[in-house]
């Protein structure tokens, strides 16, 4: 049973049978005879169920090739040589944002946004810093609308409001709630999203970013295709599987009811336990992010996959680090307690009869490894 959806999730039926019907589309959407320009069509179409999933403008929609190429195209490509810049990003960012800031914002050029125990952002602070240090920088703030590992959701129109209060333009990370809460670009007036396709049933390999028209990027590889933004050959596949999947997304189906049900047994039948992060309103409503106190989260990830049972210990890209989570070393957890969590990511389609074989599961394993720690 896959409980790990935060990381990835399958495809479904629709946009598997239609990536097969596609599959003798190999045609350069670049060309001029029939068959190309008709692979370009498939690349208009996906643009176009994009732009709506999210309430865009076609015009304003880029395909890249994951979440990790879009935070990496706006940080290097939106200051493009100038001098008197300055970042503001969240600590709890995906590691590629925090690895491209570190590689190319100067130190003194940026600054992580204080945050609380529960990983929300401190906006007074915010608000207070700005308005003593930005009235004279190009200011880009970027930040995940919600984090991927402990599903705290950040108040991002207030943050957007207080950005744009002083002149500053706001980046958000998408690829960690994508499909979960709804995106409206227009409402929000954010200036710049990411998000990665796999997280939505489709292929990974495939990325979005939106950007107002007003927002000049410099790019990271040249070329002519997607504006000239991000050159190469485009995914015709990976990117129609993007629109299919979208194409009729139901954001109904997805409910907290499923998570709510394995925290109410863990809270009433698994001692010693406590949820990391925001509470469950304010949370990603798959997200559970759960501290076994006396055990290893990792031995316990692995007892359970032996149960046929697959979680997590965290984002899927520090997995195998054995480095603590920057998350919630960010959020001031103790390296003990960081060292006994796993992140369970559930899919809104489990049915009861199966949650509860995993809550008992959970609790037999949890119970065994507090065994083997006595002995």
């Amino acid at each position: 049973m896959f409980l790990d959806n935060a990381s990835t999730t399958p495809l479904t039926p629709q946009v598997k049978q239609y990536i097969i019907d596609l599959l003798d589309q190999f045609y350069n959407p670049s060309s001029m005879y029939q068959s190309g320009v008709n692979a370009k069509q498939i690349i208009t179409t996906a643009r176009n169920n994009v732009a709506k999933f999210i309430n865009a403008n076609p015009e304003d929609i880029i395909f890249t090739s994951g979440g990790s190429a879009s935070n990496n195209l706006v940080i290097r490509g939106y200051f493009g040589g100038i001098i008197n810049y300055f970042m503001m990003y969240s600590p709890i960012s995906h590691k590629s944002m925090i690895k491209c800031i570190e590689s190319c914002i100067h130190p003194h050029q940026c600054q992580a946004i204080p945050i609380d125990k529960q990983g929300f952002f401190n906006l007074k602070d915010f608000e207070l810093w700005l308005k003593n240090h930005c009235n004279t920088y190009k200011l880009l703030v970027a930040l995940d609308y919600a984090n991927s590992e402990i599903g705290t959701i950040q108040d991002v129109k207030k943050i957007i409001e207080i950005t744009h209060k002083y002149n500053g333009v706001v980046y958000l990370d998408c690829t960690g709630s994508i499909g979960q809460i709804t995106l409206d670009v227009k409402a929000l007036d954010v200036d710049m999203v990411g998000f990665s396709a796999h997280k939505l049933g489709a292929l990974k390999g495939t990325g979005v970013l939106y950007k107002k028209a007003n927002i000049h990027l410099k790019p990271l590889i040249y070329g002519s295709q997607e504006q000239g933004l991000f050159a190469g050959t485009e995914n015709v596949i990976g990117i129609a599987a993007l629109g299919k999947a979208i194409e009729n997304y139901d954001y109904s189906s997805i409910t907290s009811k499923n998570r709510d049900y394995i925290y109410d047994y863990i809270k009433n039948n698994i001692p010693d336990t406590y949820l990391v992060g925001a509470d469950l309103k304010h949370r990603l409503p798959h997200n559970l992010y759960i501290c076994f106190k006396g055990i290893q989260g990792e031995s316990l990830m692995i007892l359970l996959d032996m149960n046929g049972y697959q979680v997590s210990t965290g984002s899927a890209c520090t997995s195998g680090d054995l480095t603590p989570s920057s998350t919630l070393l960010a959020i001031g957890m103790n390296k003990e307690d960081i060292n006994s969590c796993i992140r369970i990511t559930l899919s809104s389609k489990e049915g009861i009869s199966e949650l509860n074989k995993f809550c008992i599961t959970l609790k037999r394993c949890v119970e065994t490894l507090r065994d083997l720690n006595k002995v």
